[in-house]
């Protein structure tokens, strides 16, 4: 699995925790150089102690602030020269029904999901132009193919980041650069508690009981990454029975 993964140059936002740290974890120990972004300083100090990371490669980072995002991805740069992946991980999921009116979740899960997606494609597409070389792994969910009560901002969210991703897809090509969407079903991670509809919280922890670990979904991610390049490993959707299509 190391294959087409160490010594790459690959940078994570929302690495504080769950799917974001269990892949920093997994990526490093198959050799690859990350470099890491999230809200959260403190935990990330304690991720990048952990794995030994140059105390550099780690920085607070909002996704809703494109400034922060490009500096990101100028850290990875300045640090070792290049970026050859970027993972795009950062998301919330404060579900609710539309008539409780949370227009200000709806606003904050557009500006991470949606917004935070693009202003990591921003950041990144012009140093992978640049290098002729790069692939940008997108996170959807499975809520970005099945609607259900209650989930409908996030998952249009969602949808968007499948559009964007294909859209991209289809632009990038002349410059050798793959796009990956990764749809990931319940994962045992902290998302579930940005829910602040009580009754929406306790139907999504019923449905969370038998969510897989996050290391599944790193493992996912590495399988992607690991990829020849020729190959076009376009979107990967994983259920809960940890089935990949």
């Amino acid at each position: 699995m190391s294959q087409g993964i160490e010594n790459k140059i690959i940078v994570i936002t929302g690495a504080s925790s769950g799917l974001g740290a269990e892949t920093a974890r997994h990526l490093s120990k198959l050799g690859a150089t990350v470099v890491l972004g999230a809200r959260r300083l403190d935990r990330l100090e304690l991720l990048a102690s952990e794995l030994g990371l140059d105390p550099r490669a780690i920085l607070r980072t909002d996704v809703t602030d494109r400034d922060q995002v490009q500096a990101l991805v100028n850290r990875a740069i300045e640090l070792y020269g290049r970026i050859d992946v970027i993972i795009n991980n950062a998301g919330l999921m404060p579900s609710s029904m539309l008539d409780k009116l949370h227009v200000d979740e709806w606003d904050r899960m557009i500006d991470v999901n949606i917004k935070g997606v693009l202003y990591g494609i921003a950041a990144a597409l012009p140093c992978m132009k640049k290098q002729k070389s790069g692939q940008i792994i997108n996170v959807s969910s499975v809520a970005g193919h099945k609607v259900g009560p209650g989930g409908a901002v996030y998952a249009g969210t969602k949808w968007a980041v499948r559009a964007i991703s294909e859209g991209l897809r289809q632009e990038v090509k002349p410059w050798n650069i793959r796009t990956t969407i990764v749809s990931p079903g319940a994962v045992d991670t902290e998302l579930t508690t940005t829910i602040t509809d009580k009754d929406i919280a306790q139907g999504m922890a019923k449905t969370y009981e038998n969510a897989i670990p996050a290391n599944t979904f790193a493992r996912v991610v590495a399988f992607a990454i690991s990829q020849p390049d020729e190959v076009d490993v376009n979107e990967i959707l994983f259920r809960p029975t940890v089935q990949v299509y």
